[in-house]
């Protein structure tokens, strides 16, 4: 009988954390949600639909600039990103050896992203749908749109009211990453975008391989300005490290956080490895996270 792979979770609710600011509704909801996975991965449930179910809980809370959170763009309406990704089993002896991966990108007004991107990846040939195919494509699958954008739309935790629609480039994500019992790794990331952001921009966030990232060895999430990130490398870059360097996870993330600085953009990243290591690195004042592992107690904290 095969052995159970550790399980093991990493969440973050945003990089843009600013000192002084008070974040601990995010923290406790991300503790809340870190021991909803831990219950999910210990009953056996796959890593996929575990970071799925999370990051909506995260897109629906109105605590971070995901979801109900979202910032509207220049042109006055919220754009929405998100991307899923998950490896297939580890044990090279089995036809699950595989990796999926779905995304959906400047969708308006779609009230769950994550759901969508997971409806790409379940549900069509391709990985990436955007603009008003992809709106199109979430009316047919039946995903919920928001039918009242003044009513709906909150200001997330540490964010002034005014920020949402004067501040450029002020930023915020929110992500999973996870280890199952079976050795399957995945991956998830929605947002809003960045505030004061032109129509149509997109960022990291739904580019699989930017944003997101999930092989045999590592997942990962990124959160942040996302043009840098796609520059530095991104979420498949902190695995490339471990896969071609020996890097350790610490060094990965910190090692893709540094390339980022280095280009003159700021965020974080988080991610998993198939040993159950966890591991968290940014370069701005804080980012909101929570996670546990086999040797990291379950915890939740921003700065």
């Amino acid at each position: 009988m095969p052995q159970s792979s550790p399980i093991a979770l990493a969440l973050h609710g945003g990089a843009g954390a600013r000192a002084g600011r008070d974040y601990s509704k995010a923290e406790d909801h991300l503790r809340q949600l870190a021991e909803q996975g831990r219950e999910m991965l210990s009953a056996g449930r796959n890593a996929v639909d575990t970071v799925e179910a999370l990051v909506v809980e995260m897109e629906a809370s109105g605590l971070y600039i995901a979801g109900k959170g979202a910032p509207p763009n220049k042109a006055g309406y919220a754009e929405l990103d998100a991307s899923i990704m998950a490896s297939g089993s580890d044990d090279r002896n089995t036809t699950a050896f595989a990796r999926n991966a779905g995304s959906i990108a400047a969708v308006k007004h779609l009230k769950y992203p994550i759901r969508a991107a997971r409806a790409v990846m379940d549900d069509t040939p391709h990985v990436m749908l955007v603009g008003r195919g992809a709106e199109n494509f979430c009316t047919q699958h039946g995903l919920e749109f928001v039918t009242d954008p003044a009513q709906y739309y909150v200001v997330p935790v540490g964010v002034l009211p005014e920020e949402m629609t004067q501040a450029e480039l002020g930023h915020g994500t929110v992500g999973a990453v996870a280890l199952d019992q079976a050795g399957r790794l995945a991956a998830a990331t929605s947002t809003g975008g960045v505030f004061g952001k032109l129509e149509g921009r997109v960022g990291d966030t739904p580019l699989v391989g930017s944003g997101t990232w999930a092989d045999e060895q590592v997942g990962a999430s990124c959160t942040g300005l996302g043009e840098y990130f796609i520059l530095a490398g991104g979420a498949q870059d902190v695995a490339s490290r471990v896969r071609y360097q020996g890097a350790t996870l610490n060094q990965a993330t910190a090692g893709l956080i540094k390339d980022v600085g280095r280009l003159g953009g700021d965020g974080g990243v988080i991610a998993v490895s198939r040993e159950g290591e966890v591991a968290f690195a940014w370069n701005s004042d804080g980012m909101k996270r929570a996670g546990f592992g086999p040797d990291q107690e379950l915890f939740a904290a921003t700065f």
